[in-house]
Protein backbone atom coordinates (compact mmCIF):
# COMPACT_ATOMS: atom_id res chain seq x y z
CA UNK A 1 0.00 0.00 0.00
CA UNK A 2 1.62 3.87 -0.89
CA UNK A 3 2.61 5.71 1.80
CA UNK A 4 1.24 8.71 0.00
CA UNK A 5 -2.38 9.07 -0.36
CA UNK A 6 -2.64 12.10 -2.72
CA UNK A 7 -1.06 12.21 -6.28
CA UNK A 8 -1.81 15.47 -7.17
CA UNK A 9 0.50 16.96 -4.32
CA UNK A 10 4.49 17.14 -3.79
CA UNK A 11 5.06 14.30 -1.80
CA UNK A 12 7.56 14.87 0.82
CA UNK A 13 9.12 11.34 3.06
CA UNK A 14 11.09 12.35 6.37
CA UNK A 15 13.94 9.82 6.82
CA UNK A 16 14.41 9.67 10.74
CA UNK A 17 17.18 7.50 12.53
CA UNK A 18 17.42 6.22 16.56
CA UNK A 19 18.56 9.22 18.08
CA UNK A 20 16.34 11.51 16.40
CA UNK A 21 15.69 15.20 17.31
CA UNK A 22 12.16 15.54 17.20
CA UNK A 23 11.96 19.12 17.11
CA UNK A 24 13.53 18.72 13.74
CA UNK A 25 10.39 16.04 12.85
CA UNK A 26 8.12 18.24 13.89
CA UNK A 27 9.38 21.75 11.64
CA UNK A 28 9.08 19.35 8.62
CA UNK A 29 5.29 18.27 9.54
CA UNK A 30 4.05 21.78 10.59
CA UNK A 31 5.36 24.19 8.25
CA UNK A 32 4.48 21.94 4.83
CA UNK A 33 1.31 21.53 6.41
CA UNK A 34 0.21 25.08 6.50
CA UNK A 35 1.13 25.47 2.53
CA UNK A 36 -2.04 26.03 1.12
CA UNK A 37 -3.31 27.36 -2.37
CA UNK A 38 -5.70 30.39 -1.95
CA UNK A 39 -8.76 27.99 -1.91
CA UNK A 40 -7.04 26.50 0.97
CA UNK A 41 -6.05 22.94 -0.99
CA UNK A 42 -2.62 21.37 1.02
CA UNK A 43 -0.28 21.85 -1.52
CA UNK A 44 2.39 18.99 0.22
CA UNK A 45 1.92 15.58 1.86
CA UNK A 46 4.12 14.29 4.11
CA UNK A 47 5.23 10.86 5.63
CA UNK A 48 7.47 9.83 8.23
CA UNK A 49 9.70 6.85 7.32
CA UNK A 50 12.70 5.12 9.10
CA UNK A 51 15.48 2.32 8.18
CA UNK A 52 12.45 -0.24 9.57
CA UNK A 53 8.82 0.63 10.73
CA UNK A 54 8.46 0.56 14.14
CA UNK A 55 9.18 3.02 17.24
CA UNK A 56 12.38 5.27 16.81
CA UNK A 57 13.77 6.39 19.75
CA UNK A 58 14.37 10.23 20.22
CA UNK A 59 16.51 12.48 22.32
CA UNK A 60 14.10 13.67 24.50
CA UNK A 61 12.06 10.86 27.13
CA UNK A 62 9.49 9.33 24.57
CA UNK A 63 10.23 6.94 21.23
CA UNK A 64 8.22 8.17 17.97
CA UNK A 65 6.00 4.95 16.35
CA UNK A 66 7.02 5.21 12.35
CA UNK A 67 4.44 3.50 10.37
CA UNK A 68 6.42 3.50 6.96
CA UNK A 69 9.63 1.63 6.29
CA UNK A 70 12.30 2.80 3.26
CA UNK A 71 10.38 2.23 0.96
CA UNK A 72 8.29 5.46 1.27
CA UNK A 73 10.86 7.31 -0.59
CA UNK A 74 10.59 5.45 -3.72
CA UNK A 75 7.39 7.78 -4.18
CA UNK A 76 9.02 11.10 -2.70
CA UNK A 77 9.50 14.00 -4.25
CA UNK A 78 11.19 15.40 -1.89
CA UNK A 79 13.61 12.97 1.20
CA UNK A 80 14.46 15.12 4.12
CA UNK A 81 16.95 13.86 6.57
CA UNK A 82 17.18 15.13 10.16
CA UNK A 83 20.03 14.94 12.75
CA UNK A 84 20.53 11.91 14.99
CA UNK A 85 22.58 11.61 17.87
CA UNK A 86 24.57 8.98 15.78
CA UNK A 87 25.87 12.14 14.37
CA UNK A 88 27.81 13.30 17.18
CA UNK A 89 30.46 9.95 16.77
CA UNK A 90 30.33 9.07 13.30
CA UNK A 91 32.16 6.28 11.74
CA UNK A 92 36.05 6.83 11.61
CA UNK A 93 35.46 6.37 7.84
CA UNK A 94 32.30 8.32 7.58
CA UNK A 95 30.99 5.67 5.85
CA UNK A 96 26.84 4.95 6.39
CA UNK A 97 25.91 1.48 7.85
CA UNK A 98 24.68 -0.81 5.13
CA UNK A 99 21.05 -0.81 6.34
CA UNK A 100 20.96 3.33 5.93
CA UNK A 101 22.77 3.02 2.54
CA UNK A 102 19.91 0.12 1.38
CA UNK A 103 17.29 2.70 2.30
CA UNK A 104 18.51 5.80 0.65
CA UNK A 105 19.10 3.53 -2.60
CA UNK A 106 15.09 3.90 -2.72
CA UNK A 107 15.38 7.43 -3.40
CA UNK A 108 14.40 8.43 -7.00
CA UNK A 109 16.67 10.22 -9.39
CA UNK A 110 14.90 13.35 -9.64
CA UNK A 111 14.15 13.87 -5.66
CA UNK A 112 15.09 16.99 -3.91
CA UNK A 113 16.94 15.69 -0.69
CA UNK A 114 17.79 17.94 2.41
CA UNK A 115 19.19 17.88 5.28
CA UNK A 116 18.64 19.68 8.65
CA UNK A 117 21.53 20.25 11.27
CA UNK A 118 24.19 17.20 11.43
CA UNK A 119 21.75 15.00 8.80
CA UNK A 120 24.25 16.12 5.94
CA UNK A 121 26.66 13.63 7.45
CA UNK A 122 24.32 11.22 5.86
CA UNK A 123 23.77 13.13 2.48
CA UNK A 124 27.90 13.64 2.91
CA UNK A 125 28.67 9.62 3.70
CA UNK A 126 26.02 8.52 0.49
CA UNK A 127 28.04 10.91 -1.75
CA UNK A 128 25.60 12.93 -2.35
CA UNK A 129 27.97 16.45 -1.47
CA UNK A 130 30.80 15.43 -2.85
CA UNK A 131 32.40 18.84 -4.37
CA UNK A 132 28.87 20.80 -3.17
CA UNK A 133 28.76 23.15 -0.95
CA UNK A 134 27.15 22.42 2.62
CA UNK A 135 26.50 23.80 6.43
CA UNK A 136 25.98 21.70 9.12
CA UNK A 137 25.93 22.92 12.74
CA UNK A 138 28.94 24.85 13.43
CA UNK A 139 30.01 22.55 16.15
CA UNK A 140 30.27 19.87 13.69
CA UNK A 141 32.27 21.56 11.41
CA UNK A 142 35.29 20.55 12.37
CA UNK A 143 34.15 16.83 12.20
CA UNK A 144 32.60 17.34 8.82
CA UNK A 145 36.06 18.34 7.16
CA UNK A 146 37.78 16.12 8.64
CA UNK A 147 35.79 13.15 7.62
CA UNK A 148 34.76 15.18 3.95
CA UNK A 149 37.57 16.87 2.86
CA UNK A 150 36.07 17.54 -0.70
CA UNK A 151 33.04 19.04 0.26
CA UNK A 152 33.16 22.29 0.75
CA UNK A 153 32.15 23.62 3.93
CA UNK A 154 30.26 26.79 4.83
CA UNK A 155 29.29 26.70 8.63
CA UNK A 156 28.61 30.94 8.28
CA UNK A 157 25.37 30.23 6.56
CA UNK A 158 21.66 29.05 7.72
CA UNK A 159 21.36 27.08 4.73
CA UNK A 160 23.08 25.73 1.51
CA UNK A 161 21.14 25.73 -1.89
CA UNK A 162 22.65 23.32 -4.39
CA UNK A 163 19.92 22.72 -6.41
CA UNK A 164 18.90 19.12 -6.07
CA UNK A 165 20.14 19.09 -2.48
CA UNK A 166 20.01 21.23 0.50
CA UNK A 167 21.90 21.75 4.04
CA UNK A 168 20.66 23.39 6.89
CA UNK A 169 23.14 24.36 9.55
CA UNK A 170 20.61 23.59 12.83
CA UNK A 171 17.84 22.95 14.41
CA UNK A 172 15.64 25.94 13.70
CA UNK A 173 17.44 26.46 10.62
CA UNK A 174 15.75 23.89 9.45
CA UNK A 175 12.45 26.27 9.97
CA UNK A 176 14.43 28.77 7.33
CA UNK A 177 15.12 26.03 4.51
CA UNK A 178 11.41 24.55 4.78
CA UNK A 179 10.38 28.07 3.91
CA UNK A 180 13.24 28.68 1.94
CA UNK A 181 11.91 25.54 0.11
CA UNK A 182 8.10 26.46 -0.24
CA UNK A 183 9.01 29.87 -1.60
CA UNK A 184 10.91 28.74 -4.07
CA UNK A 185 7.90 25.70 -5.02
CA UNK A 186 5.43 28.04 -4.21
CA UNK A 187 6.32 32.04 -4.56
CA UNK A 188 6.88 34.58 -1.42
CA UNK A 189 3.09 34.96 -0.49
CA UNK A 190 2.83 30.99 0.07
CA UNK A 191 5.89 31.49 2.12
CA UNK A 192 4.70 34.47 4.39
CA UNK A 193 1.32 33.04 4.88
CA UNK A 194 3.38 30.06 6.84
CA UNK A 195 5.99 32.07 8.26
CA UNK A 196 3.03 33.76 9.65
CA UNK A 197 0.87 31.22 10.61
CA UNK A 198 3.77 29.76 12.63
CA UNK A 199 4.71 33.14 13.65
CA UNK A 200 8.45 32.77 12.37
CA UNK A 201 10.41 35.44 10.37
CA UNK A 202 9.64 34.96 6.80
CA UNK A 203 13.31 35.17 6.62
CA UNK A 204 16.19 35.70 8.82
CA UNK A 205 19.37 37.59 8.04
CA UNK A 206 22.97 36.77 9.11
CA UNK A 207 24.33 33.20 9.63
CA UNK A 208 25.91 30.94 11.81
CA UNK A 209 28.50 33.02 13.07
CA UNK A 210 26.08 34.94 15.43
CA UNK A 211 25.36 31.69 17.65
CA UNK A 212 28.85 31.11 18.16
CA UNK A 213 30.35 31.20 21.39
CA UNK A 214 32.51 33.63 22.13
CA UNK A 215 32.76 36.95 24.06
CA UNK A 216 29.75 37.39 26.32
CA UNK A 217 27.17 39.42 24.55
CA UNK A 218 26.73 43.05 26.01
CA UNK A 219 22.98 43.12 28.30
CA UNK A 220 22.18 46.53 26.66
CA UNK A 221 19.86 46.55 24.15
CA UNK A 222 20.79 46.13 20.56
CA UNK A 223 23.58 48.35 19.72
CA UNK A 224 22.74 48.66 15.97
CA UNK A 225 18.79 47.95 15.53
CA UNK A 226 18.20 51.54 15.37
CA UNK A 227 20.90 51.85 12.32
CA UNK A 228 19.27 48.60 10.94
CA UNK A 229 15.87 49.87 10.80
CA UNK A 230 16.65 53.39 9.36
CA UNK A 231 18.65 51.51 6.28
CA UNK A 232 15.82 49.75 5.37
CA UNK A 233 13.70 52.89 4.90
CA UNK A 234 16.44 54.08 2.48
CA UNK A 235 17.26 51.34 0.58
CA UNK A 236 16.52 53.05 -2.62
CA UNK A 237 19.37 55.76 -2.03
CA UNK A 238 22.76 55.50 -1.53
CA UNK A 239 24.08 54.48 1.72
CA UNK A 240 27.66 54.44 3.22
CA UNK A 241 29.28 53.44 6.40
CA UNK A 242 29.50 56.84 7.70
CA UNK A 243 25.74 57.39 7.44
CA UNK A 244 24.68 54.09 9.54
CA UNK A 245 27.31 54.86 11.80
CA UNK A 246 25.72 58.12 12.54
CA UNK A 247 22.25 56.74 13.31
CA UNK A 248 23.91 54.99 16.21
CA UNK A 249 26.23 57.99 17.10
CA UNK A 250 29.21 55.66 16.74
CA UNK A 251 32.91 55.81 14.86
CA UNK A 252 32.97 54.11 12.03
CA UNK A 253 35.02 51.52 13.17
CA UNK A 254 33.17 50.68 16.44
CA UNK A 255 29.79 50.43 14.50
CA UNK A 256 31.96 47.96 12.14
CA UNK A 257 32.60 45.83 14.85
CA UNK A 258 29.39 45.86 17.24
CA UNK A 259 27.33 45.31 13.57
CA UNK A 260 29.63 41.95 12.80
CA UNK A 261 29.29 40.66 16.57
CA UNK A 262 25.34 40.94 16.29
CA UNK A 263 24.74 39.73 12.95
CA UNK A 264 27.55 37.52 12.07
CA UNK A 265 28.23 39.73 8.31
CA UNK A 266 29.59 43.37 8.12
CA UNK A 267 27.38 46.20 7.82
CA UNK A 268 28.08 46.62 3.79
CA UNK A 269 27.50 42.76 3.37
CA UNK A 270 24.04 43.09 5.40
CA UNK A 271 23.25 46.34 3.02
CA UNK A 272 23.21 43.89 -0.07
CA UNK A 273 21.65 40.96 1.32
CA UNK A 274 18.65 43.35 2.06
CA UNK A 275 18.92 45.12 -1.30
CA UNK A 276 18.82 41.29 -2.77
CA UNK A 277 15.63 40.34 -0.73
CA UNK A 278 13.40 43.76 -1.87
CA UNK A 279 14.33 43.34 -5.19
CA UNK A 280 13.68 39.30 -4.73
CA UNK A 281 10.44 40.83 -3.47
CA UNK A 282 9.71 43.07 -6.24
CA UNK A 283 10.71 40.81 -9.11
CA UNK A 284 7.88 38.42 -7.68
CA UNK A 285 5.44 40.71 -6.79
CA UNK A 286 5.05 43.21 -9.01
CA UNK A 287 5.32 43.89 -12.81
CA UNK A 288 7.98 46.69 -12.81
CA UNK A 289 10.49 46.67 -15.20
CA UNK A 290 13.95 45.35 -14.06
CA UNK A 291 15.60 49.13 -14.51
CA UNK A 292 12.66 49.93 -12.02
CA UNK A 293 13.62 47.16 -10.08
CA UNK A 294 16.99 48.11 -9.85
CA UNK A 295 16.53 51.57 -8.93
CA UNK A 296 14.05 50.98 -6.07
CA UNK A 297 17.07 48.21 -4.55
CA UNK A 298 19.05 50.56 -4.35
CA UNK A 299 21.64 49.03 -7.16
CA UNK A 300 20.85 52.05 -9.00
CA UNK A 301 21.62 49.97 -12.37
CA UNK A 302 20.53 46.58 -14.05
CA UNK A 303 23.81 45.18 -14.66
CA UNK A 304 24.45 45.65 -11.14
CA UNK A 305 21.22 44.36 -9.93
CA UNK A 306 22.25 41.33 -12.40
CA UNK A 307 25.64 41.23 -11.02
CA UNK A 308 24.61 40.93 -7.15
CA UNK A 309 21.35 37.94 -7.92
CA UNK A 310 24.32 36.20 -10.15
CA UNK A 311 26.78 35.82 -6.93
CA UNK A 312 23.93 35.47 -4.04
CA UNK A 313 21.01 33.57 -6.23
CA UNK A 314 22.96 32.04 -9.25
CA UNK A 315 20.48 33.65 -11.32
CA UNK A 316 19.54 36.89 -13.85
CA UNK A 317 17.12 39.17 -13.17
CA UNK A 318 14.92 37.75 -15.76
CA UNK A 319 15.33 34.15 -14.46
CA UNK A 320 14.35 34.83 -10.84
CA UNK A 321 10.91 36.37 -12.25
CA UNK A 322 9.98 33.67 -14.64
CA UNK A 323 11.01 30.69 -11.97
CA UNK A 324 8.89 32.83 -9.16
CA UNK A 325 6.21 34.91 -10.82
CA UNK A 326 5.46 33.02 -14.22
CA UNK A 327 2.58 34.73 -14.95
CA UNK A 328 5.18 37.32 -15.98
CA UNK A 329 7.02 34.92 -18.54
Amino acid sequence: MSAFLYPGRHRIAVLVRQGLLPMELSIVHQLFAQARTADEERLYEVVTCAVAAGDVRTTADFAVSVSHGPEALAEADTVVVPASDEDYEPRADGRLSEPLLAALAHIPAHARIASICTGAFVLAGAGLLDRRRATTHWNSAARFRRLYPTIELDPNVLYVDEGAVLTAAGEASGIDLCLYMIRKDHGITVANDVARSAVVPAHRDGGQAQFIRSAPPEPQRSATGRARAWALSYLDQTLTLCDLAAQESMSVRTFTRRFRDEVGVSPLQWLTQQRVERARRLLEETDLPVDRVAEESGFGTTASLRQHLQAQLGMSPSAYRSTFRPSCT
